[in-house]
């Protein structure tokens, strides 16, 4: 492709870009006013995706209280875990 090839190719894409251009901010003038903000005023975009953690969130969060287990419900663990072990190694002899 010749040098004059190339730039009427360059020239095409950015007469197309500018079209565009042109038609967004017409579009963007349309719907300020169907949303009865001011024509000079672009639209503001959404952001997308997960919101940010707030930092005044997470300190004003209490932490929660730490549940303990009571000394009896401990025990049976211990033992029903003690019941496994055992018939694990009653099955491995």
């Amino acid at each position: 492709m010749s040098i004059y090839a190339l730039r009427g190719v360059f020239l095409e894409v950015n007469r197309i870009l500018a079209e565009i251009d042109a038609q967004i901010a017409k579009l963007q003038q349309a719907r300020a006013l169907l949303a009865g903000g001011s024509s000079a005023a672009p639209a503001v975009k959404k952001a997308v995706g997960r919101p940010r953690k707030s930092i005044t969130t997470s300190a004003s969060k209490a932490t929660p209280k730490k549940r303990t287990l009571s000394a009896e419900a401990r025990k049976r663990i211990a033992d029903a875990q003690k019941k496994r072990w055992a018939e694990t190694r009653k099955s491995q002899k």
